[in-house]
């Protein structure tokens, strides 16, 4: 467990889950065990997370999809409004541009040295084991 995490009331962690630092989950939300939430994710209330969820990003329903960047509790972190876009944009690119995973992490990594913020992002992709929220 990262520091700075939230877990509303009914929060619950199968075995074996990691969570990245300041994630946040809802109440009532469920992590299925071996999954990984990456850091600054958020869950939302109700949300049944059976498949890893990149950093930054706000998992909904159950089972869990994308839903968008958390970009609010980024606001809160300090990350810049350019970050900020530069996260809601990788988040379009993997989860709304019809790319296959592979291709769409390859345009991500192109960013990465402009744009240093994704590489959490990218590198939690790769190490991804139980596959990603789709």
């Amino acid at each position: 467990m990262g520091s700075r995490c939230v877990l509303a009331n009914y929060a619950t962690l199968g075995g074996h889950v990691v969570l990245g630092d300041w994630v946040i989950m809802g109440g009532y939300s469920g992590i299925h065990q071996f999954t990984k939430i990456g850091a600054h994710a958020f869950l939302g209330n109700n949300t049944a997370a059976t498949r890893d969820v990149p950093p930054y990003v706000m998992a909904i329903g159950t089972p869990a999809v994308p839903h968008s960047i958390n970009s609010e509790g980024l606001k809160r972190r300090g990350f810049t409004p350019e970050q900020i876009r530069n996260l809601k944009n990788a988040f379009r690119v993997l989860y709304r541009s019809d790319l296959k995973l592979v291709d769409a992490v390859a345009e991500l990594q192109s960013r990465v040295a402009a744009q240093p913020e994704l590489k959490i992002f990218v590198d939690f992709i790769g190490e991804s084991t139980r596959s990603l929220v789709r």
